[in-house]
C-alpha cells in the first residue's frame, strides 16, 4: 500500500513539474513576443515589414476562397435549421435575426479560428520546428538575431491583422448564405430579410466578435510558435508538434471564447 501511494504521489509530482516547467516556457515566449512587438519599436527596432507583408499574403489573401465557401455553407445550414423551428410558430422571419446575430457574435470568430489554427497555426509550428531541427534557429542566435523577432513577430502582425479582415468576409458572406437560402427555399420576402437582419444586428454585435477574432489570432501565432521551439529531434517530432499545435490551438480557441463570451455578457 505504501508503494503505491508512493508511485501516485511521484507521478502526480512529475506531472506537476512538467506542467510547471512548459508553463514558464510559455509565459517566456509571451514575454520575448510582445516586447519584441510593441517596446522593441519604441526603442527604434521596427518588425520585419516586408516578412510580414509576406505573411499577410499566406494567412490572408491565401485562406479567403476558403474562409468564403465554408461561410456560404454555414449560413445556409444555419438559416435551414433555424427555419426547422421557428416554422413551428408561424415566425420564419426571425431566421434573419438568429442567423446574423450568431455569425457575427460568434461563429464568424470561432470557425475562422479553427481555419486558420490549422491551416496557418500548423504551417507556423512545422515552419519553425524544420528550422529548429536543422539548427537554423541556432544559426540566427550566432548571427546575433533573436529568432521570435526573426521569425514570430512577422506571423504575429500578420495574423492579428488578417484574422479580423477574414472573419469579416465570414460575417458578410454567412449572412449572404442563410439570406440566400432563406430567399430561395423558405419563401422569404427579400427585403423583409434585409430589413429584419439591420434591426436586429447592433454596433455591439460586430465588436464582440471582431475583439473575439484579434484575440484568436494572438493564440494561435503563440501557440504555434511555442510548439514549433519545442522541436530537438528531427523530423518525427515536427509531425507531432505540428498536430499539437493544431489540437491545442482549437482547444485554447474555444476556452477564450467561453472567456469572451462570459464577458460581453456581463459587461454589455
Amino acid at each position: 500500500m505504501p508503494q503505491i501511494v508512493e508511485n501516485v504521489l511521484g507521478a502526480a509530482g512529475r506531472k506537476t513539474l512538467s506542467l510547471t516547467k512548459d508553463l514558464h516556457k510559455v509565459a517566456v515566449l509571451i514575454n520575448e513576443v510582445f516586447y519584441w512587438t510593441i517596446v522593441s519599436p519604441l526603442r527604434g527596432k521596427p518588425p520585419r515589414v516586408r516578412a510580414a507583408i509576406s505573411e499577410m499574403v499566406k494567412t490572408g489573401y491565401d485562406s479567403v476562397l476558403v474562409v468564403v465557401v465554408i461561410a456560404f455553407f454555414v449560413g445556409a445550414i444555419l438559416a435551414l435549421q433555424s427555419a426547422y423551428q421557428l416554422k413551428k410558430f408561424g415566425a420564419m422571419l426571425y431566421v434573419a435575426n438568429l442567423v446574423g446575430v450568431a455569425i457575427t457574435r460568434e461563429l464568424g470568430p470561432i470557425i475562422t479560428a479553427i481555419i486558420i489554427a490549422g491551416r496557418s497555426g500548423s504551417a507556423f509550428a512545422a515552419e519553425i520546428g524544420s528550422m529548429r531541427a536543422q539548427e537554423e534557429v541556432d544559426a540566427l542566435l550566432s548571427m546575433g538575431i533573436h529568432p521570435v523577432r526573426f521569425l514570430v513577430v512577422p506571423k504575429l502582425i500578420a495574423l492579428m491583422l488578417m484574422q479580423p479582415a477574414l472573419t469579416t468576409f465570414f460575417d458578410v458572406v454567412g449572412i449572404f448564405g442563410g439570406f440566400a437560402l432563406a430567399v430561395t427555399l423558405l419563401d422569404v420576402n427579400s427585403a423583409s430579410y434585409i430589413n429584419q437582419t439591420i434591426n436586429a444586428l447592433q454596433v455591439n454585435d460586430l465588436v464582440t466578435g471582431l475583439v473575439k477574432a484579434w484575440a484568436f489570432s494572438v493564440v494561435i501565432t503563440i501557440t504555434g510558435a511555442y510548439q514549433g521551439f519545442q522541436v530537438n529531434a528531427g523530423a518525427e517530432e515536427v509531425g507531432r508538434r505540428t498536430t499539437a499545435s493544431v489540437v491545442t490551438s482549437i482547444f485554447m480557441v474555444i476556452a477564450f471564447d467561453l472567456f469572451f463570451t462570459a464577458l460581453f455578457y456581463y459587461f454589455t
